[in-house]
């Protein structure tokens, strides 16, 4: 096929506002083609800047670089979020093939050698703090591939990459189907009793919309955790649910990709061993902003105790219930006697304030009212931009003296297509020297209702709303001159941190007696059942805290392998390594496991899973910032996003921290919000 401007619209750029891709012209034909051309003409540009006979200087060796391979990254930003928001089978097929060609294509340029020289003779004196920081950055990415190995280093190095995108791709179709096989099929809605109505109804829509002529269909979402276990009355419903969510990926009935996961481990460890470190997760935390692994395994081993010290004491209050109930506390238990000690104890009923939190409200009045309060942004939805699906929505966002910041996407609804959990993707990527401005996309998963029927969120979804619209804003504040430093491009272990942020204005009180109204009479959701919500915060955190470090143990213990080991029993492997961390709990399994860990094994997060919680330090020190410095307000607003959000990875992320906080972050903070002081 020959392509031209004229039949890919990937070779020019898009005319639409803001960059946005052209995704009613876009088809998956298109891909390929615009991918060869984006890797053949990035090689072309690379070969340009080593061969050159002129010195190396900043402006034709590292400029040159940040402006190199837009057509690359234009059809890479657009093909890598469909594969993860609306992987049709064309999708999956193609990404079995472009994945392993993308891996090849960064060792191309990372192990250049003439290109590492010329990095390396770049002069800095006189360069602003910024592009000292650039060259500083691209000469560590050029070690950390491997550019000072030997030759015969060097080509295992590039065996390996390849091998691991192969396997990645594998790994992420495998939990994808697994996920959609283990929904579950309930014929008689008395198997469903508990469930809200409109739970019910979007249970009856999934199995229509799954080709089924009857019955509901209980669709999973990525953790262990399914929100529905707190509601069913049905303890054999609850039982099944449990262990199809529990049970996917196990190799049973399903696409066994524990060996994929094992295999991954393996080549990861024998990579770092390559470039000098003890283990995958030695290699990955060296370029974090956690100060060493032995900093991260002793912050997660001092947590540990106290967390599973408060899960058991949770424990023994739902025994008692379960008890009462004429049977022993069981895993599909936890959840809904959870639920009914926070009505009992806090009065507080989680399924009673759904009607409270229509989506519409909790996002145009909640989520987009607090940035608005906070930063003077505003939103217009733009009816005539089109998503990638015929679901995704368009906003274009102004900053307060009306200039355009850029536009946000928002995907809100599951489908078979789509990945499970949410998450934040940038479709353009904010930069001064490359006159762009940011386009971001938020990807949720909430069960669609029937047509006609409100979207009536559960808390924890208001949560996500939230959370990921932090994620989003990081992008979309970004204020740097290199494409390289851009938005969310920090690393992972500071990344959550913004996002996290944004979580508390969730019950924050001018905001949430502006969304939190009742979808029928208007009435405000209660000042008392807020301040119950508060007191009741506390519940269930030994639970939460236990499941979360039981996955982040999981991950630094898959990926402390040390070169040469081979695992041939994956769930014996994370059965003991759940026990030799001290959170082999049989009542609170990890939050993921192997079989469907996806984060880890196909979402960037290897051995960076710890991330939540450390990003969480900064994150509940900036909480008691904000509420002691007024809270919502323009000036509070202004000074986060100048010194931190917009800053991208444009200066070391722990040193903007400070510039915004004034010093170094305290864990007291973090103790106190999770019951571990």
């Amino acid at each position: 096929m020959t392509v031209t401007s004229r039949n890919n619209p990937f070779l020019s750029v898009s005319t639409l506002p803001y960059g946005l891709p052209d995704f009613a012209s876009i088809t998956d034909e298109d891909f390929l083609p615009a991918f060869e051309a984006g890797f053949s003409g990035h090689l072309a540009e690379i070969a340009g800047i080593s061969s050159t006979a002129e010195p190396a200087t900043f402006e034709n060796t590292v400029l040159a670089m940040e402006r190199s391979g837009q057509l690359l990254s234009r059809v890479a930003a657009v093909f890598f979020n469909n594969s993860s928001s609306d992987a049709t089978a064309e999708i999956q097929e193609l990404e079995t093939v472009v994945s392993p060609k993308f891996a090849a294509h960064a060792d191309n340029i990372y192990l250049d050698a003439s290109l590492y020289q010329r990095f390396l003779q770049v002069d800095t004196e006189g360069l602003d703090d910024e592009s000292v920081r650039l060259v500083e950055e691209y000469r560590k990415a050029f070690r950390r591939a491997g550019a000072d190995l030997a030759p015969a280093a060097q080509s295992r190095s590039r065996e390996i990459n390849e091998e691991l995108s192969s396997l990645g791709t594998e790994f992420s179709h495998g939990v994808l189907k697994n996920t959609n096989d283990a929904a579950l099929l309930v014929q008689d809605a008395a198997e469903l009793a508990g469930l809200p109505e409109e739970d019910i109804a979007s249970a009856a829509e999934a199995a229509k919309t799954a080709g089924h002529d009857s019955g509901y269909l209980l669709t999973l979402i990525l953790p262990t955790a399914q929100p529905a276990l707190e509601f069913l009355t049905d303890r054999a419903t609850r039982r099944r649910l449990f262990e199809a969510s529990i049970g996917r990926g196990d190799g049973v009935g399903s696409a066994d990709i524990l060996p994929v996961a094992a295999r991954m481990a393996a080549l990861r460890a024998e990579r770092a061993a390559l470039l000098g470190f003890d283990s995958h997760a030695a290699f990955v935390t060296d370029d974090e902003t956690a100060p060493s692994l032995d900093a991260v395994q002793t912050m997660l081993a001092r947590l540990a105790p106290a967390a599973v010290a408060n899960a058991r004491t949770e424990a023994d209050v739902l025994t008692g219930l379960a008890e009462a109930g004429g049977h022993s506390l069981e895993p599909w238990d936890w959840a809904f006697y959870s639920a009914q000690v926070r009505r009992d104890k806090y009065d507080v009923d989680l399924a009673s304030l759904r009607p409270y939190f229509e989506f519409e409200r909790v996002l145009r009045d909640g989520v987009f009212a607090a940035a608005t309060r906070l930063y003077g942004i505003t939103f217009q939805e733009r009816p005539d931009l089109h998503g990638y699906h015929p679901e995704v929505r368009v906003w274009e966002v102004f900053n307060a003296d009306g200039s355009g910041l850029g536009l946000f996407l928002g995907d809100y609804y599951t489908r078979d297509s789509k990945n499970g959990g949410a998450w934040m993707n940038p479709l353009v990527e904010q930069s001064a020297l490359l006159n762009l401005r940011s386009v971001v996309v938020n990807n949720l998963n909430i069960s669609k209702p029937p047509v006609g029927e409100p979207t009536l969120l559960t808390y924890d979804e208001v949560v996500t709303c939230f959370h990921e619209f932090g994620h989003a804003l990081h992008g979309l504040f970004s204020e740097v001159t290199y494409p390289r430093f851009s938005g969310t491009n920090v690393p992972r272990d500071f990344v959550e941190y913004p996002s996290q942020v944004n979580e508390m204005w969730i019950l924050w009180p001018e905001i949430v007696q502006n969304y939190a109204r009742h979808y029928q009479s208007d009435e405000p959701l209660p000042a008392r059942t807020v301040a119950k919500l508060e007191d009741a915060r506390l519940w269930g955190e030994g639970f939460a805290t236990t499941e979360y470090l039981g996955a982040a143990l999981l991950d630094l213990a898959w990926h402390s392998l040390p070169p040469g080991s081979h695992v041939a029993d994956p769930l014996g492997f994370e059965a003991q390594a759940l026990s030799d961390a001290g959170v082999s709990l049989r009542l609170v399994p990890p939050r993921y496991r192997t079989g469907y860990f996806k984060h880890i094994f196909a979402g960037g997060y290897s051995a960076g899973y710890y991330a939540y919680i450390w990003s969480e330090v900064l994150d509940a020190d900036t909480v008691e910032w904000f509420k002691s410095n007024g809270g919502l307000t323009r000036s509070n607003g202004d000074h986060f996003r100048s010194t931190l959000l917009a800053r991208g990875n444009s200066a070391d992320p722990l040193e903007s921290f400070r510039n915004f906080r004034g010093r170094d972050a305290a864990l007291a903070p973090l103790l106190t919000r999770r019951g571990l002081s």
